[in-house]
């Protein structure tokens, strides 16, 4: 049985690439929020744990925060996004990804139901 390399969860979605998790904005999230005009991101290197907040996203309908789905250590941000707010509004929900996480637990992320 293949396993899935991309799963969505409360808004997120988390594709496996074979060595890190990269997470982003789902089309939904995008819908609902509006335009995103503004985002906080996390400092590469710091640790996150299941719960704790990735990203805080300012938008056109709302102010939202998103709590990560797994736990590991940002290994990478998107650094488009200071450039350029829009990547987050992108139609292409795969260019809409914020950051990529290195040390998780494979099983955390089979265990995510989508």
């Amino acid at each position: 049985m293949e396993k899935r390399c991309l799963k969505k969860v409360d808004n997120l979605w988390i594709l496996f690439n074979g060595k890190e998790y990269c997470v982003g904005l789902t089309k939904e999230a995008q819908d609902e929020l509006g335009n995103v005009t503004f985002a906080t991101l996390p400092t590469v290197g710091k640790q996150v744990n299941v719960g704790d907040t990735l990203l805080e996203v300012e938008a056109e309908k709302a102010v939202n925060e998103f709590v990560s789905p797994l736990a590991g250590v940002i290994s990478s941000v998107n650094e488009k996004i200071n450039n350029d707010i829009d990547v987050l509004n992108d139609e292409d929900e795969m260019n809409a990804w914020f950051l990529s996480l290195k040390d998780v637990q494979a099983a955390d992320f089979e265990a995510i139901e989508d």
